[in-house]
């Protein structure tokens, strides 16, 4: 069967998924989906004796069905190898009575590495299936993780270059580092005076530029993006929640059916997405906990049927879900639309011009997957500090939303079915939020130092991607305004006014 995509703004034109991952976004402004949701072809049984990569190929074949079998095994072997730190590529951890998926044992120890260790070859696959002679442009925004976990993977990469944008000031030390310090002759790293919203709709701006797109062509160049809008970053994420369940029943945690809930922490609204597809490929999952931090419009989303991006923007210790537009949602609100593009694009337009729109009540029933929760600054804090009391183990801001979330829905709910939670960051990414949380007095240590505390308190080793930025060189300081975005990709280029 031959899957094909359409815009969420369009349904009269499809694609190939090849097609898809290399544009990125849809001329519209759309997000491409799938026409339909494939469903597994294997069991659970078959599944729980496979390894990380066997799981991607059962599970990405069924979405990307014009790479032959011979390109996609390429891909998957070429991306989950020895970057990662651990064989198993996603370990699962018992926490307490909850499970952890450890989603950060890529090269730059966040959950954006699962995806976006494929995607560059995915992307040079795609580009040699059609043809493409010109060079690709990556540009991406980022809210912290996905800028490095980015530029790793396209770093020096023939026939690519890649620039990404991130918030001064808006991103953790550690993170920031991690950017400015990235080697790779197609590297450029923006840091834009504004917070992550500016910069994501400052790249959206950009892909829709209809005359900077015929000025780059003339130069050589075409767009395409690295964000969680890209259908190529999205696949690969489907996979981690097959993986998980099929081990949980390997390892006896589950019977085979028994339904489990998975609590995700979210910002862009990808990685929760990804989940929704597991269960509707037919992962026995049954609740989707979607959690936030105290920017919490998915939160209030879920409650009221009304995404309001109008309220102030909260800096929190959990950088990467500091975000009050989830570009992946759409996806979802095109779904729950009845894949009605007109229906869609009407609320996105009323997101744009006024910054809210309302769902119907018939839309509103068909959420009945989700269920929606925040954490405070204050309890993510605590979450982290009784977790490491009562269990010995560590976990970053991130998880420990989701953590305090996973918690409150099982206290108010009483449903006592097995909890995932998605682990999605290294606690060493976010060392002084950590630290502070098992105990104030960490508070006076610089980055470094609280780096080798954490280690002895953690009992897990300092990984290679803080190891190598500790005296690494500062590559990338180029600074701009949120208005001048298109200049400064120009200029990087080289295309002339």
């Amino acid at each position: 069967m031959n899957l094909l995509y359409k815009s969420t703004r369009n349904a009269d034109k499809t694609i190939t998924a090849s097609q898809a991952i290399l544009k990125g976004l849809a001329e519209d402004g759309g997000l491409f989906v799938p026409t339909e949701l494939p469903k597994l072809d294997v069991t659970m049984n078959e599944l729980k004796t496979m390894s990380y990569q066997e799981t991607a190929y059962a599970v990405m074949k069924q979405f990307l069905t014009d790479f032959t079998e011979e390109e996609l095994k390429h891909c998957i072997n070429s991306a989950y190898d020895s970057k990662f730190d651990t064989e198993v590529i996603a370990p699962l951890v018992k926490v307490g009575d909850t499970y952890h998926l450890e989603l950060f044992h890529g090269a730059t120890i966040a959950f954006k590495d699962m995806a976006l260790s494929i995607l560059p070859h995915l992307l040079t696959t795609a580009a040699k299936k059609n043809n493409v002679t010109k060079d690709i442009v990556i540009l991406t925004a980022t809210s912290g993780d996905t800028g490095k976990a980015a530029l790793a993977g396209f770093a020096d990469v023939p026939g690519t270059k890649i620039i990404v944008f991130y918030p001064k000031n808006g991103v953790s030390k550690v993170q920031e580092l991690q950017m400015v310090t990235q080697k790779g002759d197609n590297t450029s790293v923006v840091a834009i005076h504004g917070n992550f919203d500016n910069a994501q709709s400052g790249v959206k701006a950009l892909f829709e530029d209809k005359e900077l797109e015929k000025e780059l062509s003339d130069a050589g160049y075409q767009f395409s993006s690295a964000n969680s809008i890209n259908i190529g970053r999205l696949v690969p994420q489907v996979v981690y929640y097959v993986y998980a369940y099929a081990k949980l029943l390997e390892n006896e945690e589950i019977e085979n059916g028994e339904e489990i809930n998975v609590t995700v922490p979210t910002g862009n609204f990808g990685n929760i997405l990804a989940a929704y597809y597991a269960k509707q490929m037919g992962v026995p999952i049954a609740k989707l906990i979607c959690a936030s931090n105290e920017n919490k419009v998915l939160f209030d989303f879920f409650k009221t049927g009304k995404y309001n991006r109008n309220r102030e923007f909260v800096l929190t210790s959990s950088p990467s879900m500091d975000i009050l537009i989830s570009s992946n949602l759409e996806r979802l609100i095109y779904t729950i639309a009845g894949q009605d593009a007109k229906k869609n694009s009407e609320l996105m337009e009323a997101l744009k011009k006024d910054g809210v729109y309302e769902i119907t009540p018939e839309m509103k029933e068909k959420l009945s997957d989700f269920e929606g929760g925040y954490s405070t600054e204050e309890e993510t804090k605590e979450t982290i500090g009784a977790t490491y009391k009562s269990t010995g183990y560590v976990m970053d801001t991130h998880t420990a939303v989701a953590a305090h979330v996973s918690r409150a829905y099982r206290d108010a709910s009483k449903d006592q079915k097995k909890m995932l939670v998605a682990s999605t960051a290294s606690p060493y990414k976010f060392a002084r939020s950590v630290m502070t949380a098992i105990d104030e007095k960490y508070d006076e240590l610089e980055e470094f130092a609280l780096i080798d505390e954490l280690e002895k308190v953690s009992g897990v080793a300092i990984p290679n991607a803080i190891e190598e930025i500790r005296n690494a060189q500062i590559r990338h300081t180029k600074e701009c305004d949120v208005d001048k975005m298109k200049e400064t990709v120009k200029e990087i280029l080289g295309v002339e006014e």
